[in-house]
């Protein structure tokens, strides 16, 4: 089995102009040493109108690019979407996936999610697929069931040789832009149940080969905390992703991680 190597993810979300994103972007390759590269894959997900001005800047730097959403289609009347081919001619390597804002805003079920998925492992994204509870499915203790239901429907129809490809995001709603966390027992214990659902459908080898990162409030303050806990390979990280000491600092924690 090969080690998994952490990935960190800076999901810039609806924030910063061509300009600003420029910027951000420059700072961040220029705070990242190669040391962090050795040993921890850094990827940045800004916003569509960014990607390619963000991409010129990463040219050669290690520093990987990605998008946050995609079309379920490849192409067509479908006023306002990017397709997958898109992405990838505009420099991108990644793209995330039923981010919880996209299913609570956009109303993305799993299907979709997972038609999304489908479609960008098609063409060659490796793709982030985000899952979580809300709120009141923790309190209820009905979480563990939605996990395993999501999980199960965004995989579904995806080949097995497909998998190394594919990132699962565990990022509980509740935590989202709250500045509220799952404890590091709490998440670990919902990236081993991911583990597990993905070794039922793919077999043990495939599964322990599988990333499955946190998201959820991952600041400069938590990050190590969250990082060394059991089967997190890495953090998918919001607002501290716009701040380059911040992001750079993550990055830095996690590749002194084994």
């Amino acid at each position: 089995m090969k080690m998994r190597r952490k990935l960190i993810a800076g999901n810039w979300k609806m924030n910063l102009g061509i300009k600003e994103s420029e910027k951000l972007a420059s700072e961040i390759v220029k705070k990242t040493g190669s040391n962090i590269l050795k040993k921890t894959d850094v990827l940045i997900c800004p916003p569509f109108i960014s990607i390619p001005a963000v991409s010129k800047i990463l040219k050669n730097t290690g520093i990987l690019l990605g998008a946050q959403n995609l079309s379920s289609e490849n192409d067509g009347a479908y006023t306002g979407e990017i397709s997958a081919s898109m992405l990838h001619s505009a420099g991108c390597g990644y793209v995330i996936v039923g981010h919880s804002e996209r299913r609570k805003y956009f109303h993305e079920t799993n299907p979709v999610v997972n038609a999304k998925a489908v479609q960008s492992l098609k063409h060659g994204l490796k793709t982030i697929i985000c899952v979580g509870e809300t709120f009141q499915e923790r309190e209820d203790e009905i979480f563990e069931s939605i996990i395993i239901e999501q999980v199960r429907t965004a995989l579904n129809d995806i080949p097995a040789g497909k998998m190394k490809d594919v990132i699962i995001a565990y990022e509980p709603v509740w935590a989202i832009g709250t500045g509220l966390n799952a404890t590091p027992e709490q998440a670990s214990a919902i990236h081993l149940l991911i583990n597990n659902t993905a070794e039922e459908i793919f077999g043990k080898e495939i599964s322990g080969e599988l990333l499955i990162i946190y998201g959820g409030s991952v600041n400069a303050g938590n990050a190590y905390d969250i990082l060394s806990a059991e089967r997190i390979d890495g953090a998918l990280i919001g607002g501290a992703s716009l701040k380059a000491d911040d992001f750079v600092f993550i990055s830095d924690t996690a590749s002194k991680l084994k």
